[in-house]
């Protein structure tokens, strides 16, 4: 319990620390950690183990009922009429038992499933399981499971033979203390509306050594909202706004065999720390990059500008997280997956490797995806993942065959 408050109390202090910014110099930032964080971070951690097996890729992978997250114009390339996907996440499992993330995800193509336009809908619940909080003597006032929750609804369209573009509206809530005060200041919910704005761009015919190939290319501009806090006295944090993009091949073997790859690059479209000095008056002023206190459209566009960092754009580049991974199928039954994930060791240091498996039937698919560290411990290591998508047209059909067999 005592690892949880820990846990707990090191999020509400990561969230909520943008009036103070630790006192860096320009040689740390050349070699050493200057890490871009946000308030709200659930929003980034990939919710379902199909990517999850590919090294948290999916801006170009092909379309599922999870493309709402990672890239919502490739809703609009759905080849069923509907579709739904559970995933479960389990969260710090090595510390602690009750974190977790839960993500439900729907779509739903009016019309037939021809349609050029695609609406779909999704909510993520993180929990970080039961909490006691204490007074300063230690008492006992209470017990409480802070959580996180964000609800989307999202629209794809079609904009030509290989084109589509997409658009989320997001509701963000993150209940972190339920109202206690915390060093003699009140907290409450921080609340947040974002967007997100994408692109896909698919062909599936083009060759390659006599094989027939799809080429993919994602675009994802996701949250862009308003800041948020969790006192009334504190600065606002932003949200984990974030630019994505990265191509995808698909190329089938034969007529069983079928082979992906996708790659990821990504970056937090939000200022870097900067570092500060003193004046010859002892105040504290910034000597190297620039203010954080911003607003969302400038904090973007600085999180775009090379010379935001304060170590320039030596450091800028490093701040740019890679990710890459590789999808086999067998007869669209049965698939292994196998990625990889780079983050700069100065911003923040996650480097893994991921595994993953999926196994469809004849009206759901369920996918499994497990995460290797390289060194540093990650939240998700030692954790299995999984995710079960439905097939509603496939299910429909059953249903209706078998109530044809029964009238019979």
């Amino acid at each position: 319990m005592f690892r949880k408050v820990v846990i707990l109390s090191g999020i509400c202090l990561g969230l909520g620390q943008s009036g103070y910014t630790q006192q860096l110099t320009t040689s740390q930032l050349l070699g050493q950690v200057n890490t871009v964080t946000t308030a709200v971070p659930f929003l980034m951690i990939s919710p379902d183990s199909r990517a999850g097996g590919m090294g948290d890729a999916g801006v170009a992978s092909s379309p599922d009922a999870n493309s709402i997250h990672w890239n919502p114009a490739k809703l609009a390339f759905l080849d069923k009429k509907m579709g739904l996907s559970i995933s479960y996440t389990p969260w710090l499992r090595a510390l602690v038992p009750d974190i977790n993330l839960a993500y439900i995800s729907f779509y739903y193509k009016p019309g037939s499933k021809k349609s050029d336009q695609t609406i779909a809908a999704s909510m993520r619940y993180f929990s970080l399981g039961n909490i006691t909080f204490t007074d300063i003597n230690g008492n006992t006032i209470g017990q409480y499971k802070p959580y996180e929750v964000a609800f989307d609804l999202a629209y794809s369209r079609k904009l030509g033979k290989h084109l589509s573009a997409g658009l989320v509206g997001r509701y963000i809530s993150s209940n972190l203390t339920n109202g206690v005060d915390v060093g003699g200041a009140s907290t409450h919910t921080a609340r947040s509306f974002a967007v997100d704005l994408a692109l896909f761009y698919t062909n599936n015919k083009i060759t390659i050594s006599d094989k027939k190939a799809t080429f993919n290319f994602g675009f994802d501009l996701s949250n862009m909202g308003a800041k948020v806090a969790y006192t009334n006295t504190s600065q606002k944090d932003f949200i984990p706004t974030n630019l994505r993009f990265g191509p995808g091949l698909i190329i089938d073997l034969d007529k069983y065999n079928s082979l992906a790859f996708i790659m990821d690059i990504s970056k937090l479209l939000v200022p870097t720390p900067p570092e500060y000095g003193t004046n010859a008056q002892g105040v504290s002023v910034i000597t190297a990059g620039q203010t954080t206190d911003v607003g969302v459209v400038q904090g973007m566009l600085d999180g775009l500008s090379p010379r935001d960092p304060p170590a320039g754009p030596r450091e800028w580049l490093r701040e740019f997280d890679v990710s890459g991974g590789m999808e086999y199928w067998y007869d669209k039954l049965f698939a292994v997956r196998a990625g990889y994930f780079y983050e700069s060791p100065t911003k923040g240091d996650r480097i893994y490797f991921t595994l993953g498996a999926g196994i469809k039937y004849t009206i759901f698919t369920l996918d499994f995806a497990y995460l290797i560290p390289t060194d540093q411990r990650n939240p998700l290591q030692n954790t299995l993942r999984f995710t079960m998508m439905f097939d509603l047209d496939a299910l429909k059909d059953q249903a209706k065959a078998s109530s044809g067999t029964s009238t019979e």
